[in-house]
């Protein structure tokens, strides 16, 4: 892996993580802010719970060694929650920031997967 890959793949990562581990905590936590978002998206706050699990549960997974068919359930699990944020704000006429972060942590979880070392791939057996 050359060196920019190397470096594309772990600047992505941290921001991804950043994100589903901050909006995974507060959605935990219901902070104020995430249960207005949630609420004005038409979703039962109990929601929260499940999705904010998932995703620390999902950073610790991408962020561990090997494990390859771990992580790319992993970064499945992100771009199907994160495109299915991103797409509510839409249909709910949100504009600007709210959905700028859905699409930001798209465009992380797609480099972040791209870029990721072999070492961090499913290995396939060789017959």
């Amino acid at each position: 892996m050359s060196k920019r890959n190397n470096i594309i793949y772990w600047v992505s990562t941290a921001l991804m993580s950043f994100g589903m581990c901050a909006s995974g905590i507060s959605q935990i936590l219901h902070v104020e802010d995430m249960n207005l978002i949630i609420t004005n998206l038409g979703y039962p706050l109990y929601f929260m719970y499940i999705i904010g699990v998932w995703k620390v549960l999902g950073v610790i997974a991408v962020l561990v060694p090997n494990y390859g068919l771990l992580k790319e359930w992993a970064y499945a699990g992100f771009v199907f929650l994160v495109s299915g944020a991103l797409i509510s704000h839409l249909f709910m006429g949100d504009t600007g920031s709210a959905i700028f972060g859905p699409f930001f942590q798209l465009v992380f979880i797609t480099l972040s997967w791209y870029f990721r070392p072999e070492s961090r791939k499913i290995r396939v057996a060789k017959p």
